[in-house]
């Protein structure tokens, strides 16, 4: 999930700033070690943990920062536009909902149950685009 926002920015040139969820950081500081392990330079992908209202929130308001990527929760999505408003700067937000999908009565029923079980947990619920 995170390289779905940190690759296209690195490949337009821009230095990155990924600010995990506090619930499941630890991939993207993985991600992080094999940027400097591969050569990236110091400050091109920077890895910001912590809780949302202590370094999401100024992270969002901060007028050096130019754009702002997140996935998540529709309050706090809205909290973060609020944040990035107030420097106009553009928001790109992936927020509520969770794996939809549809079935049609054309199919093997308990195949489809079974599949649609599988992309929803196979890492434990942990992804948006699951199914």
């Amino acid at each position: 999930m995170a390289t779905l926002k940190v690759a296209p920015a690195l490949a337009a040139g821009c230095a990155a700033i990924l600010k995990p969820s506090e619930l499941a950081s630890v991939t993207c500081l993985e991600l992080g070690e094999i940027c400097r392990e591969v050569g990236f330079p110091p400050g091109v992908l920077n890895i910001l943990t912590g809780l949302g209202p202590e370094a999401g929130a100024p992270l969002a308001s901060h007028p050096d920062v130019d754009k702002i990527a997140f996935t998540g929760s529709s309050v706090t999505g809205s909290k973060v536009m609020t944040a990035a408003a107030q420097n106009v700067k553009p928001v790109t937000l992936e927020l509520g909902e969770k794996s939809p999908i549809v079935v049609f009565d054309d199919v093997d029923i308990d195949k489809a149950a079974e599949w649609a079980l599988f992309g929803c947990f196979w890492t434990n619920g942990q992804i948006v685009m699951a199914t």
